[in-house]
């Protein structure tokens, strides 16, 4: 998993509230049992005029050009401006795939659905939170001003405006240390793994049995 320590980034304003992981990543390209190129189908609802299907040609497909992230603007936007309940609907880690895959580092939203803020996390993109008041005064900003860009410092946990603005979220301990070392659930183990060895070398010697293993069926 990529380390998240400090990230500035093109900010990109999806304004509409209660996305669902439906319109994130729509249910035919759930198929795929890789994670990897989910990118190019990312709101593909809203990002293209026709209908998606797994293993089409996305270069030749028509864009919406209302669509935000279509716009040259907000090209290479790494930082999504969402709106509250951001990825609510089934619980598909699909959806934090799309938006890393796409580009996006991290979030900005009031709020988000449980099981895609857990979700994210695991997949080393940064759901930040700050109050909804602010979540407006930045996309104000973000409209007002092309190219406009964020600082995101998870250490310090702040946010930072071109301006010097800047605020504070909350995220937990666990979660920040293993973004700041870019350990997923599986590395977080792996740091254990000689202890894991040493347990395992232990039990065996007290409990030989466990060793022998049952004749395989005829």
């Amino acid at each position: 998993m990529q380390a998240f320590t400090t990230h500035q980034g093109l900010v990109a304003p999806l304004d509409r509230d209660n996305v669902d992981t439906d319109l994130i990543i729509p249910k035919q390209f759930l198929k795929s049992i890789k994670r990897t190129g989910f990118g190019p189908n990312l709101f593909d609802e809203l990002r293209y005029l026709d209908h998606g299907e797994p293993g089409m040609d996305n270069s030749r497909r028509p864009l919406n050009p209302d669509f935000v992230l279509n716009q040259p603007r907000y090209q290479g936007a790494s930082i999504l401006l969402c709106r509250k309940n951001f990825g609510c609907g089934s619980s598909r880690e699909h959806a934090p795939w799309a938006l890393q895959q796409y580009g996006f580092r991290a979030l900005i939203a009031p709020s988000y659905a449980d099981i895609f803020f857990n979700n994210s996390f695991k997949n080393g993109l940064l759901p930040i939170i700050l109050p909804e008041t602010v979540v407006d005064q930045l996309f104000k900003a973000v409209e007002a001003t092309e190219g406009y860009q964020l600082t995101v410092d998870l250490a310090q946990q702040r946010v930072t405006a071109p301006d010097g603005s800047h605020w504070s979220f909350d995220v937990d301990a666990y979660r920040k240390e293993s973004l700041l070392k870019g350990l997923d659930e599986i590395g977080q183990t792996l740091l254990h793994a000689q202890r894991i060895r040493d347990f395992e070398s232990r039990r065996l010697q007290q409990h030989p049995w466990l060793a022998k293993t049952t004749p395989a069926a005829r």
